[in-house]
């Protein structure tokens, strides 16, 4: 049997921009029924989401969720926190190096598994300096002019 890829729906290039990423995981969400209708629409927005530790649970916040047209009075806050699905493991692990200096959670993807389930990849992510940011720029920089010389060579 063919297993399929999950559907990423909505990433957060700023993120891969701000951050080096340590370890990722893949959580769950908990969502309305509305709020799954437009994930699936990919109406969602992580640009300005984190997560934090509350109560030995993980949340997510300022994740923004497109209010579903037909959704009526079942809409629910666009930026409302949500929680995030994880085992007890992985619970501990992300507490331990959330208590290093500089170490933070980030969502990075927002996608949909073949059950049709929404998962969130997150990434425990270190902040990188300026100079670290320049660099990656000039490395994107360097990979797209190798790329223009070698489609005008071919």
């Amino acid at each position: 049997m063919k297993s399929e890829k999950p559907i990423i729906l909505v990433t957060n290039r700023k993120a891969s921009f701000e951050y080096f990423f340590l370890t990722t995981y893949e959580a769950g969400l908990v969502l309305t029924g509305t709020e799954i209708k437009s994930v699936r629409n990919g109406e969602a927005n992580l640009q300005d989401a984190f997560c934090f530790l509350k109560d030995n649970e993980l949340w997510i916040k300022n994740m923004h969720i497109a209010p579903y047209k037909e959704g009526a009075y079942n809409n629910v806050d666009t930026k409302r926190q949500r929680k995030l699905l994880l085992n007890k493991n992985e619970l501990r692990k992300i507490e331990s190096k959330l208590k290093e200096k500089g170490t933070t959670v980030v969502a990075t993807k927002l996608l949909l598994n073949e059950n049709g389930f929404a998962k969130l990849e997150i990434a425990i992510a270190k902040g990188k300096k300026n100079y670290d940011k320049r660099q990656s720029l000039k490395e994107k920089d360097d990979k797209r002019q190798m790329a223009k010389t070698l489609k005008k060579i071919i």
